[in-house]
């Protein structure tokens, strides 16, 4: 009959590898979130492209993208938003973000939106990036209207340090702002 005993230095070492894998299991090292996000970014720049063609010449101009293919916004009173992406630059992922608002009043009904920051200064998309959480104010610019539509980009407009585009909207819910919208660095 044999007998089995743990030292010390034995179970501390157990320990540690067991710590280790469930540490792995939760920081995005084995799994597939990263490739499902960049997946849906593909998709969501193919179909912003397709629909809306004046933003392929943006796209070309901007310093880096983030790319949110998929926000939920529910409301009832209050109410909130979230979704995950990814930013680009020279049309390389360089960083996995998700997207929170809170929002309160008057409201109810839940959409579905995709939406796309262009940042066309250096200086715009190195705040952004230093940012532990960056709002979204009021003073963004619209090159996809809130009905859908798309906005010539002219002169001015391609001189302001951050554009965005909401497209894509499923649901019941009136209006769609990126106002309030916090952007925080995620590992997936």
């Amino acid at each position: 009959m044999t007998q089995t005993t743990f030292t010390r230095r034995g179970f501390g070492a157990l320990t540690l590898g067991g710590a280790a894998t469930l540490a792995a299991c939760g920081n995005g090292v084995g799994n597939s979130n990263a490739s499902t996000i960049d997946a849906r970014v593909d998709s969501t720049l193919s179909e912003m492209y397709r629909s809306f063609p004046n933003t392929i010449d943006l796209a070309g101009k901007a310093n880096g993208m983030l790319i949110m293919p998929l926000v939920t916004e529910a409301g009832l009173g209050f109410g909130g938003a979230y979704g995950r992406g990814a930013l680009r630059i020279n049309d390389v992922t360089v960083d996995y973000y998700s997207v929170t608002k809170a929002s309160g009043g008057l409201q109810i009904g839940a959409q579905q939106y995709a939406h796309v920051l262009f940042f066309m200064t250096e200086n715009a998309l190195l705040e952004f990036r230093r940012s532990p959480g960056w709002a979204a104010g009021a003073d963004l610019e619209y090159v996809v209207s809130d009905r859908g539509d798309s906005v010539a980009a002219d002169t001015t407009t391609v001189l302001s340090p951050v554009l965005a585009a909401i497209f894509g909207r499923a649901g019941l819910r009136i209006g769609a702002t990126l106002e309030g919208t916090k952007y925080t660095r995620i590992i997936p």
